[in-house]
């Protein structure tokens, strides 16, 4: 802005604001040349949104105090800087192999859109739109993305997958739909093995190619009235490293968990005699001070 710019917003200043108002000639003249010298790099009005004026009224109604020339040059580098921040830059039209019109050409449109000459290039944006509308009902025929050739080509790279959905095609229960209660996979994941150190802490957990039998349901037409096995009566089996307590359980603890094996009764390798628990086995005469004989077994 020149000079006569500076005095007409000083005027459009003073009619808003009073306060601001200097009548006399050597106070109103000295005005003007601070206000030209922070200004003067920034114009009057553009044709891409920029007006002092605007800007002069916004402080006024936001700020209880006189407004500075500090604050309308603030105002005017925020909006330089969110015009050139919006700018990407297009690719000049000038010779690549000349690199001083190729800069020339690119400073220039910078400047351009820095000084509110021309507006910020940006890049072009998707824009949104509905799905065709045929899209819905070939999904619903088709019945899956996947198209069933490529499926069947598949198959042999996710057995996991494949063997799921012959049992649901077949109208066998899926052992995944339901947690499992050996490794505590939750519904939909696969069951996991452990491999437990010397010090009871998991080396090793890797994926199982088949779940366990607690986790395999039979199909059972009667129901569990009946007696058959089902995901809601099926026994629950006890994994043999327990991530509550960090041990590994021996398989006689298990098998007595289950009620295969009484709680107290012990068995000789070699003879194959059974004894209680009370005690230690005593091959003596007398079983009754340590442990009860009971006999071979066939």
């Amino acid at each position: 802005m020149d000079r006569r710019e500076i005095a007409a917003i000083l005027a459009y200043i003073g009619r808003l604001d009073p306060r601001t108002t200097h009548t006399g000639t050597g106070e109103a003249r000295d005005q003007i040349a601070r206000w030209h010298e922070l200004l003067h790099d920034v114009p009057f009005a553009t044709a891409h949104g920029w007006d002092v004026r605007e800007a002069i009224r916004a402080h006024i109604l936001d700020s209880p105090y006189p407004i500075l020339p500090v604050d309308v040059a603030r105002t005017w580098r925020a909006y330089r800087r969110d015009r050139l921040n919006r700018h990407t830059d297009p690719t000049p039209a000038a010779d690549p192999d000349d690199p001083a019109a190729w800069r020339a050409e690119l400073l220039g449109t910078r400047h351009a859109v820095a000084v509110g000459q021309t507006a910020p290039s940006t890049y072009r944006q998707i824009t949104g739109g509905s799905p065709r509308p045929d899209t819905e009902a070939r999904l619903r025929s088709v019945g899956s993305c996947i198209p069933p050739a490529v499926r069947a080509q598949l198959a042999r790279y996710r057995p996991a997958r494949t063997a799921r959905e012959a049992a649901v095609a077949d109208g066998r229960p899926d052992a995944l739909s339901v947690r499992c209660g050996w490794c505590h996979a939750r519904a939909g994941d696969p069951c996991r093995q452990r491999r437990v150190g010397p010090e009871h802490h998991p080396k090793q957990c890797r994926p199982r190619h088949s779940p366990p039998l607690a986790r395999r349901p039979r199909r059972c037409p009667a129901g569990p009235a009946a007696g058959c096995v089902t995901h809601s009566n099926m026994p629950r089996s006890s994994p043999p490293w327990s991530p509550q307590s960090g041990t590994r359980r021996s398989p006689a603890s298990r098998a007595r968990q289950v009620g295969t094996v009484p709680t107290n009764t012990m068995r000789d390798r070699v003879s194959g005699t059974e004894f209680t628990a009370a005690g230690d086995r005593d091959d003596s005469s007398s079983g009754d001070q340590q442990g009860h004989r009971r006999g071979p077994v066939p």
